[in-house]
């Protein structure tokens, strides 16, 4: 037997000892047995490999050499074969991806380097093969270097992020609650208890605006609506079929003879008219659930609020039940992520379902203007804009001390921040700390007083307008018979006409005449003007010796000189709390017709405050041109503001009520039981309004604007306090503080003053002679100062005295 012979087994033998387990033959070398027990054995458990995946015959001719290497050669092939087809070689089961060391390691033999096999010289090409490798594409597939592919690289990046995001904080984990305990019929939720309802019955009419009392219920609340439309179609077909149930049933009722059934008759009424509200295309269907959700920090305070929220909406016939045994649910379907869970639905249509609209409740807030101050109906912001109601004129009603002084000037502040001029007649100097503040012009009228306004000023020409010659004189003269009667007394119609030929005459002596278009350019005449020509007059004794008091008796100068006052800057305050009593209406209508003739000359938009109105009110003159002057100011982009505490006073006049029902907005603030009745037949105030009035804080009131009415309750912030405040109390602490500051800057700068004289003295005589004086303010018999403060001044002849 030749060498090559002996190495030859047959096919069965091969079987045996390469993929049989535990099986050996007699021909088998024990050496041979003892490493074929060391290695691991083989699963086979897979499907036999197929010809087309092992080949024809790949066992009929294995070679297997006495060494070690052939046992570990076959494995691997065998092993990479079922890798290949996709099997595990361990368990025999089929898989999709290969696992890490599914694959065995390479023998030595295929590791072993490339270069060891010797290299084939390079062929030289030809010239025609040459050029046809220019021309001959290149694959750039094999240049590309092997890799994951772009979308291995996008689908490891997404994990990626994905394994970052859950390692970070969300929102979740922000609102998630620590702990929560579901119990038979409530909810506790990081200490607080939770309890939720369903309506499951509603009356047969239901009112709009039922909802209003629960939302405004002042209490932790989740109300939750969910609203599913029907097909028309459908419900069409439904409607038909119970409407030929319920015939059907009214007839063998009739036929049997027995009592007809209201309940039924109805029924086929509501059903009818929804069919044909349907068919017309007038209402829809719809199936609505409603769910609440309370919340308190005490299980016996949520009882008690359960009680009452059932107790209010059964008042309305709306039946509700607890979520007993879905509390979870009920929670769940109250929460914002618009998940029904309660699933307690009720047939409606259009028309009752508006009703349960939950946005009705009264409020006052727009996306412009100013806040005026909080909604104690909601405790929503009241934020309105006066200029976007038909007139942006006011009234502000209130009892003294309740605060409308300090609302009027909250708004005035807020108002000049959006850019509007403001005008104030302030008859007792509260206006003057907001007026230093903002930096306005603030003018003191007495009769020792330096300011002036001439009343027989002449308004300019409105801008953009051409008037007629005369028209501004004549309006003129008229506005001043109306401050004459109001200066002079009770004037008979003979004085009335001596008068009108005066006044027509003191214009003409300044050359102003009725065929003038513009007579602003001129100087106008004076009151003494008017007094020489009252004195030229025959029958004008009376007049003359009445205007005297205003020329050269106890009243002169205020209304005898020409104008130096101008209305330049955003905020002017005429204070006329310095002038007599006698002279305030006086003074109150001069002022507002100098202001009337300079709004009437440019558009802008402006405020007009005119506090204590009911002053202007006792006199028949000045509360009709007040009347006037609140009718004509929309034209003119002017809003009027009247602020009053006697209401009755304001409202006997018979301009006072046209007054208020040409302002577009009202602020009723505490009143007085004897001013409501009042109040309450010209506002129509309901008998809640009325308790609100009566029974509100300072600062809280009814705010009216157009046809909205809300309670309201002014708000201010710290520094705008510190400036419209009007307590006398707060204003005297503020004084005091303002007095200690003053002291202790002048002992803050005398303490700092020793250090200079020890560089003074090392110098030479040129310093000046003033400087030993402060030097010797150290001395202790000096620092001693009175009480106004210390003063360099008065303490220099001392120290003069004690060189001597």
């Amino acid at each position: 037997m030749t060498e090559q012979n002996t190495k030859k087994i047959s096919k069965e033998q091969s079987q045996s000892n390469v993929f049989k387990e535990g099986q050996t033959s007699a021909k088998t070398p024990k050496w041979l047995e003892d490493s074929a027990q060391k290695t691991e054995p083989l699963n086979l458990k897979a499907p036999k490999p197929t010809d087309t995946e092992l080949g024809s015959d790949p066992s009929s001719t294995i070679e297997v050499q006495p060494d070690m290497a052939v046992v570990q050669e076959a494995n691997v092939k065998a092993t990479t074969k079922l890798a290949e087809a996709g099997y595990d070689p361990k368990t025999g089961k089929k898989v999709t991806e290969p696992t890490p060391g599914m694959l065995p390691d390479k023998p030595k033999s295929e590791q072993a380097p490339a270069a060891a096999q010797p290299a084939e010289p390079p062929q030289k090409k030809g010239f025609f093969k040459k050029i046809a490798s220019i021309f001959k594409p290149k694959n750039k597939a094999k240049d590309k270097p092997k890799g994951p592919s772009p979308k291995e690289i996008q689908v490891s990046a997404k994990e990626a992020e994905k394994i970052y995001q859950e390692g970070l904080s969300s929102v979740k984990d922000l609102i998630a609650p620590g702990s929560m305990e579901i119990m038979y019929d409530s909810i506790r939720m990081d200490g607080m208890y939770v309890r939720s309802f369903y309506v499951y019955s509603y009356p047969r009419y239901l009112e709009a605006n039922w909802l209003a009392p629960i939302i405004n219920f002042d209490v932790t609340m989740d109300i939750s609506q969910f609203i599913y439309p029907i097909s028309s179609e459908q419900i069409m077909k439904t409607l038909k079929k119970k409407v030929a149930q319920m015939q059907s049933s009214m007839r063998i009722n009739l036929e049997k003879g027995r009592v007809r059934d209201p309940a039924l008759e109805t029924a086929l009424q509501d059903a009818e008219a929804l069919r044909t509200e349907i068919q017309r295309g007038q209402e829809k269907f719809f199936q609505f659930a409603l769910y609440f959700t309370i919340y308190s920090d005490d299980e016996k305070k949520l009882e008690k609020i359960a009680k009452q929220l059932e107790s209010l909406l059964a008042g309305k016939l709306v039946m509700t039940k607890r979520a007993q045994l879905q509390a979870e649910h009920g929670l769940n379907s109250t929460l914002p992520i618009c998940l029904d869970e309660l699933y307690v639905i009720r047939n409606m249509n259009t028309s009752p379902l508006a009703t349960t609209f939950p946005f009705t409740s009264s409020d006052l807030t727009s996306d412009k203007g100013v806040l005026y101050g909080l909604n104690r109906h909601n405790d929503g912001l009241i934020i309105f804009d006066r200029f976007a109601l038909e007139n942006a004129n006011s009234v502000v009603f209130a009892k003294s001390g309740a605060g409308k002084s300090y609302a009027v000037k909250l708004e005035l502040l807020r108002l000049m921040m959006m850019g509007t001029d403001v005008i104030v007649i302030d008859p007792e100097n509260e206006y003057e700390p907001l007026c230093n503040t903002v930096g306005g012009t603030y003018l003191k009228l007495s009769l020792n007083s330096d300011r002036r306004i001439n009343p027989f000023d002449l308004p300019s020409p409105v801008e953009g307008t051409e008037p007629l010659p005369g028209d501004l004189l004549r309006s003129s003269i008229i506005n001043l018979h109306g401050l004459l009667k109001l200066m002079l007394g009770d004037i008979s119609p003979e004085e009335e006409g001596i008068l009108d030929k005066a006044l027509i005459d003191v214009y003409a002596l300044k050359g102003i005449t009725m065929d003038l278009p513009d007579p602003s350019v001129y100087e106008p005449p004076t009151m003494s003007d008017l007094y020489d020509v009252l004195n030229s007059m025959e029958g004008a004794t009376s007049l003359v010796q009445r205007v005297a008091k205003y020329t050269t008796g106890s009243f002169s100068g205020i209304f005898n000189q020409l104008t130096n006052v101008d209305l330049a800057s955003g905020l002017m305050v005429f204070s006329i709390r310095d002038l007599e009593d006698e002279l305030r209406p006086v003074a109150m209508y001069v002022i507002l017709n100098y202001i009337w003739n300079k709004v009437r000359s440019k558009l802008k938009k402006r405020i007009l405050v005119v506090d204590e109105a009911w002053s202007l009110m006792q006199h028949e003159d000045s509360s009709k041109f007040l009347f006037g002057l609140v009718k004509r100011a929309r034209k003119y982009y002017l809003g009027v503001t009247t602020i009053t505490q006697d209401v009755s006073d304001f409202v006997k006049s018979e301009f006072g009520k046209p007054i208020i029902t040409n302002s577009s907005m009202q602020l009723l603030l505490k009143q007085a039981p004897s001013a409501v009745k009042d109040l309450s037949k010209i506002f129509n105030l309901t008998k809640g309004e009325e308790y609100i009035l009566l029974n509100s804080g300072v600062g809280q009131g009814l705010f009216f604007a157009g046809q909205k009415h809300v309670a309201i309750q002014v708000i201010a912030s710290y520094t705008e306090d510190k400036i419209v405040t009007t307590n006398p109390q707060e204003i005297i602490e503020r004084m005091a503080e303002e007095a200690d500051q003053s002291v202790k800057k002048p002992q803050k700068s005398a303490e700092a003053k020793p250090q200079e004289p020890k560089n003074e003295q090392q110098k030479p005589e040129q310093t000046k002679p003033e400087t030993p004086n402060k030097n010797e303010q150290q001395k202790p018999e000096q620092t001693k100062k009175p009480k106004s403060g210390p003063s360099q001044m008065s303490e220099a002849p001392l120290n003069s005295s004690q060189k001597k």
